[in-house]
């Protein structure tokens, strides 16, 4: 049978875009021309941001600015290869050997990237006649390796065990996989990881947990969510991105030394991908021991949350979040209030983004006020008075 010719309006780019601007969901990039810290220069205008997810404000680091310059001279600029080739390095593997020290793991597996390795992850632990529990808020990195997975799918209410616990009690398929965030991105809040590891083993499920953004700012030392409740467990793979608090780039998966064995044989945006370059994986092994030794940087953050937590003039139609977290929501509604608010801060050296559908679910538009350690309490006092200024 002959498929019909395709319509005029098929390919037009051009209307799918005017939906996208009539209904405020067109997102914009800037050209940062310089980096300070928070401070951007954009289009020759000195900016303050709150939009970076450089949480401990490693990014421009001393050591580790000279670790990647030393590091390019020893190894280059690229790895050439992927792992499982001749793109895994001395410098990959103490790498993989400190992430895993670092998190009380026994072994761990670095990524290029964090989205990919999530996207991966998920289809290498779970497929066809499985079932992978997602939690509704997680990651669109999770909710794309569930899809590629062609596993069962069941998203379980956000952070309710209860839930959870329903479906796996009613659940068949041979193997269950449970995922969620640790911290989730848009909201700021914590996953309740302490009884999700406690239905993985009730149930005989695995427990993949996104620490993006908990990594290197929450635990002891940094070392993340799991380790802020105490977690250990065969059934606890532990997964962190290192582009965020740790300044560098890529991600690393860490568990039983089994389980990240069948991982490296079975990831595939792991085994079909060219390796981070070596000077990457030398940097962030400085990231590490800057992590370890300088605690202020997480004291100032949590300082730097409580004057958030406690300021008392937000605008009556402005929601604080339910976050401990350097991620600080403020839910306004509607995307073109959210976008009126980020105009008028932005108009005054401010810039906080506007995080719209389908980021976050329809109608929570809202401000994503990210806090480093690069902040002082003064750049903080600064956005506040501004929205002071907005709810006068």
């Amino acid at each position: 049978m002959t498929p019909p010719p395709a319509g005029a309006g098929a390919w037009d780019f051009g209307a799918e875009l005017r939906a996208l601007d009539a209904a405020q969901l067109r997102r914009q990039r800037r050209v940062i021309d310089a980096y300070d810290g928070p401070r951007l220069r954009i289009d020759g205008r000195d900016m303050l941001a709150f939009c970076s997810n450089d949480y401990l404000g490693l990014a421009q680091h001393p050591a580790l600015v000279q670790a990647a310059r030393e590091a390019a001279a020893r190894w280059g600029t690229g790895a050439t290869a992927s792992p499982v080739l001749c793109g895994h390095s001395r410098a990959h593997e103490d790498l993989e050997r400190e992430l895993a020290a670092f998190v009380g793991l026994p072994r761990a597996l670095y990524f290029y990237a964090g989205f990919p390795a999530n996207a991966g992850l998920v289809p290498a632990l779970a497929g066809r006649g499985d079932a992978v529990f997602s939690d509704a808020l997680n990651h669109a990195c999770l909710i794309d390796g569930a899809r590629l997975s062609r596993a069962e799918v069941q998203v379980y209410a956000h952070r309710d065990v209860d839930d959870l616990a329903r479906r796996l009690q009613a659940c068949r398929a041979r193997r269950r996989l449970i995922t969620t965030d640790a911290v989730f991105s848009m909201d700021g809040t914590i996953a309740p990881l302490r009884e999700l590891l406690e239905l993985a083993e009730r149930f005989d499920a695995l427990l993949l947990v996104d620490d993006a953004h908990g990594f290197g700012v929450l635990g002891p030392g940094g070392a993340g969510s799991a380790a802020a409740f105490g977690l250990r467990s065969p059934r606890l793979l532990y997964m962190a991105t290192l582009g965020k608090a740790a300044g560098v780039a890529g991600a690393f998966v860490a568990g039983a030394d089994d389980a990240v064995e069948f991982l490296m044989q079975r990831t595939r945006s792991y085994i079909f991908a060219t390796a981070a370059p070596a000077m990457i994986a030398e940097t962030l092994r400085a990231s590490l021991r800057v992590i370890a030794e300088e605690s202020w940087r997480r004291e100032r953050l949590r300082e730097l949350v409580r004057m958030v937590r406690e300021h008392d003039r937000w605008p009556a139609a402005w929601r604080l979040g339910d976050s401990e977290t350097p991620v600080q929501p403020v839910v306004l509604g509607s995307n073109e209030a959210a976008l009126d608010a980020m105009r008028r801060l932005w108009e005054q050296g401010l810039w906080v983004p506007a995080i719209r559908p389908p980021t976050v679910p329809a109608g929570s538009a809202r401000l994503r006020l990210s806090l480093s350690a690069a902040h002082q309490p003064g750049d903080l006092r600064r956005l506040l008075l501004a929205v002071d200024g907005i709810a006068a």
